[in-house]
């Protein structure tokens, strides 16, 4: 018997914060995959530290809904989850190669495996690309458009901008976009200067972000000039300086992000059938391409 356990940071505040997690979990639990799918959260419940004591399969599987390697990664899910003997040494990562460690939760005394987050995933390349094509309505966007991938940055941690990097980097080598640049809230190049970094009179802008919140509903809209006050909404695509800016909002919230799900599990030895096929099929589906 073989368990999932999706593991997101949630919120207090906001509602909405978990929506996506419980999407991706009722999305992977439609294939069978898994024998039980389970959700847990730093900030609702049921918490990281209560979570592994709901599941019953022998083999289970932990993937963190998170976009960068770092303090959640490394200290808080596995402390939480009392991973007997976890050391951040086990993924032997880059910053953006943490993989599976395969470790003991003690207060359950089974094996688990705990996955590196979706955020550093290759397929989360794919998310990125499909969320552009999701808000222009076009499965084929890409020629005369500049790609915009956003995150938060900061200089208190070096992988923040990692894998906004990587994947800005991947979808520049596909060729597939006139430009694609790399922008952040709190470090150079600022998302706040969109329209000065490209030359293309249309751009996406996709929020590496796993769930639509302050940063991507109010900070983001108000600092790129889509709007003086979020509250008033905006259209997509709006003009800012003579550039049409298509505002996908938080690619989190992409049906497509349950595949990079499984891709984690996979890689650290989930059998998963027919289930990757499944859900690139339905999610395509969904986003009505």
């Amino acid at each position: 018997m073989q368990s999932l356990v999706i593991v997101a940071h949630g919120s207090h505040l906001n509602p909405d914060s978990s929506a996506p997690t419980y999407d991706h979990a009722d999305t992977i639990r439609a294939t069978g995959a898994f024998d039980e799918v389970k959700t847990g959260f730093w900030k609702e419940e049921p918490h990281f530290r209560e979570v592994l004591r709901t599941v019953e399969g022998d083999d289970v599987y932990v993937v963190p809904l998170f976009i960068s390697e770092g303090y959640f990664t490394e200290q808080v899910i596995p402390r939480e989850l009392r991973l007997d003997g976890w050391d951040v040494a086990e993924w032997d990562s880059d910053g953006l190669s943490a993989d599976q460690a395969t470790l003991v939760a003690e207060d359950i005394d089974r094996a688990v495996h705990y996955c590196g987050p979706v955020g550093t995933h290759r397929a989360m390349t794919d998310v990125i690309v499909r969320r552009a094509e999701s808000v222009t309505g076009d499965p084929n966007v890409g020629d005369d458009f500049g790609l915009a991938v956003v995150g938060h940055g900061t200089e208190r941690n070096e992988n923040s901008a990692k894998a906004i990097e990587y994947h800005a980097d991947r979808i520049r080598d596909r060729d597939r976009f006139d430009e694609v640049r790399a922008l952040y809230m709190d470090e150079d190049p600022e998302v706040d200067d969109l329209p000065e970094f490209f030359e293309s009179d249309d751009v996406v802008l996709v929020p590496l972000f796993i769930a639509d919140g302050y940063h991507t509903q109010e900070d983001i809209p108000e600092d790129v000039g889509l709007c003086e006050d979020h509250r008033q909404g905006y259209d997509v695509p709006t003009e800012v300086d003579g550039t049409r800016i298509w505002y996908a909002g938080a690619v989190g919230t992409e049906p497509l992000m349950a595949d990079v799900i499984l891709e984690r599990a996979a890689d650290a030895g989930a059998d998963l059938g027919t289930a990757l096929d499944d859900v690139r099929e339905t999610t395509r589906v969904a986003t009505g391409d």
